[in-house]
């Protein structure tokens, strides 16, 4: 592949995604690349990117741009994408995405109120791991109480970016506008892609800690609590068990099923749809059998688990029982849940944190049915390719939290 030109190299690689060989494909992967798609996990990254659009019918001619990546259209049973492939000086792989070329940028939705806050760009956390992030403060004196926003699992930005919508960013400028303080920054998978983290608990914890703490040094600010979505909620009970100081938990689709058999139960959901997925799928059971193997060590090849995350991370996890240790917090909460969500479900994981803590009469549970894990409203099933077009989280959710901690503060 190295003796061809360009777009010729990228066809190819468009060819082999299409045949789902995706481990050929990461085989080509330069090392900016291999950090950013663990081994193992272009497949998962594939159907997410991809999903809902059906099997890729046709390749269409590459376009260079001078001085930089190949676009190669896609056309899909049900849609047009475009991969954006790039290589470096030694022929390698080094950018790969799916882009949806009639995908506008994000707006603020209907409920932000720009004129009833300001933000401020922060820092998070300190040395080299540090992170930036965005401080949405209500204008007026205070205190107003302080949430940190935690993202769900993957190198996401601030706004947890899902191509044109900014889920975490609706929440900050939702919430800002009724009169609630909002941290949100960029993981440290996403400001620092080489570092692939140990453990769930480095990944999250210390700077989740850290923007607790620069919440409550300001004056305008009261009591702070964490709101995680997805595996931000799932971590939560972790961050708030570490930082005596956390006032209460906001759990939005936190997973509570082991994340090993959720990963192949949603592949198996997406290769339903993609028969060409079914490679993905016994890749996925392979390596969760792996995570659940009693030999499992902090020296087991990466490449043989979910996402490429290494043996320490996948024993982190295995030691951590997120609804248990929620359990054992004297905080309130509230827990939310799309009823439309394939990825964190009412049954597989809702199910969990009803039945862990239906002794406390300081936890709320709302189902949201017409939201999907992004909690954006609508109706029939969900794909992938909804994301791909814009939406905003359902007003409601930013209600019932900001009533919430009204109540709570």
């Amino acid at each position: 592949m190295t003796g061809s030109d360009p777009g010729q190299r990228a066809r190819a690689v468009v060819e082999l995604l299409r045949q789902g060989r995706f481990g050929e494909v990461e085989e080509l992967f330069a090392p900016a690349l291999r950090a950013l798609v663990p081994t193992g996990g272009l497949g998962a990254a594939w159907l997410a990117g991809t999903g809902g659009n059906g099997a890729v019918r046709a390749i269409g001619e590459a376009r260079c741009d001078p001085d930089g990546p190949v676009r190669v259209p896609m056309t899909f049973e049900r849609g047009l994408l475009t991969a954006v492939v790039s290589f470096d000086d030694a022929g390698l792989l080094d950018g790969l995405r799916v882009d949806d070329p009639s995908a506008p940028v994000w707006t603020p939705p209907p409920y932000a109120r720009p004129e009833a806050f300001d933000e401020h760009e922060v820092t998070v956390g300190s040395g080299d791991l540090a992170v930036p992030g965005t401080l949405t403060v209500p204008r007026g004196p205070g205190p107003w109480p302080g949430v940190v926003l935690l993202a769900g699992g993957g190198p996401f930005d601030r706004d947890g970016t899902t191509g044109p919508n900014k889920p975490l960013k609706d929440l900050a400028w939702g919430l800002a506008g009724r009169g609630v303080a909002v941290l949100r920054f960029d993981k440290v998978t996403c400001a620092h892609p080489s570092r692939v983290p140990a453990t769930m608990t480095e990944e999250y914890v210390p700077h989740a800690v850290a923007a607790v703490r620069l919440l409550l040094e300001r004056a305008d600010v009261g009591r702070v609590f964490v709101a995680g979505h997805s595996m931000g909620g799932k971590v939560s009970p972790r961050v708030a068990a570490a930082e005596p100081s956390v006032a209460g938990l906001v759990l939005l689709a936190g997973d509570a099923e082991p994340m090993h058999r959720a990963a192949v139960r949603v592949v198996r959901h997406l290769a339903a749809s993609d028969p060409g997925a079914q490679a993905a799928v016994e890749t996925f059971e392979r390596q969760a059998a792996a995570v659940e193997d009693p030999g499992l060590s902090a020296d087991t090849p990466a490449a043989e688990l979910p996402f490429g995350l290494p043996g320490s991370y996948w024993l982190d996890l295995r030691g951590y029982d997120p609804v248990a240790t929620a359990a054992a917090l004297d905080k309130p909460m509230l827990i939310l849940q799309g009823g439309r969500d394939y990825q964190v479900t009412v049954t597989d994981d809702l199910a969990r944190w009803r039945a862990g803590l239906a002794h406390r009469a300081d936890v709320t549970f709302r189902v949201h049915d017409a939201d999907d894990h992004l909690f954006f409203p609508g109706t029939g099933p969900v794909t992938p390719a909804d994301y791909t077009r814009p939406q905003h989280v359902d007003p409601e959710v930013v209600s019932d939290i900001a009533i919430w901690l009204e109540r709570a503060r």
